[in-house]
């Protein structure tokens, strides 16, 4: 692990279930994340790709094995640390969860509010500019309904990228997107891995934008059965 790594896997186990229903969904995963890459997780479903995301993301509790997320182990860290972890993440899912009373303007500010350090000026300005750099400089003012469906979730990755967040995670962020949208969005989360060193990694079973990854990971029952690095 180099020291600027932002993220570091050893021996990482996880069960779902208790007594005799509990079922091993993921096997002894090592692997590091350099900073700035896009990685790929890909493999059939119940492979164990999301709930690897999930458990290097906060998102789960580290039952066995040791993750380093951005300096930090998290096999048994206090809930106030995984607290501060997570407003230095960004997460991107399949369903774009906007609030539909919101603009996009008001649902990128969202994304700020755990942060809770910025004026409403300054809000307003940063979820701009976010959302100028996903190509909806345009569109601050609509409503979700208003949106198409590639426009609501670059709306979504809009609200993942405003607070400038050291990791993304993002879990079928193209599934809902045709080819030409789910490229755009995958390449400008990639421009901005290179631009502010901002460190994703995906979940997905869309092939199409596997040739934009840095590092592909394939999963099959819990473990990495390969790696493109």
């Amino acid at each position: 692990m180099g020291s600027n790594d932002p993220i570091a896997v050893t021996g990482l186990n996880h069960w779902f279930g208790t007594g005799e229903a509990r079922k091993q969904a993921v096997f002894d995963v090592n692997l590091t994340v350099a900073r700035g890459s896009l990685t790929v997780l890909v493999g059939p479903s119940g492979s164990g790709k999301t709930t690897v995301l999930t458990l290097l993301g906060c998102l789960r509790e580290v039952q066995d094995g040791s993750v380093h997320l951005l300096g930090h182990e998290l096999h048994g860290a206090h809930p106030t640390l995984l607290t501060s972890l997570r407003r230095r993440l960004g997460f991107i899912f399949q369903a774009h969860n906007l609030h539909e009373s919101l603009t996009a303007q008001q649902n990128v500010i969202m994304g700020l509010d755990v942060h809770g350090r910025l004026s409403a000026g300054q809000a307003e300005a940063a979820a701009d500019h976010v959302l100028d750099l996903v190509g909806l400089g345009d569109r601050l003012a609509y409503l979700p309904a208003n949106l198409s469906g590639g426009q609501k979730q670059r709306v979504a990755v809009a609200r993942a990228l405003v607070g400038n967040p050291d990791v993304i995670f993002a879990d079928e962020p193209t599934a809902a997107l045709d080819r030409e949208s789910g490229a755009n969005v995958v390449a400008m989360i990639k421009r901005l891995g290179h631009e502010r060193g901002t460190t994703t990694v995906m979940v997905t079973h869309d092939n199409r934008i596997l040739d934009q990854a840095d590092r592909v990971i394939t999963l099959e029952d819990g473990r990495i059965v390969d790696d493109t690095l």
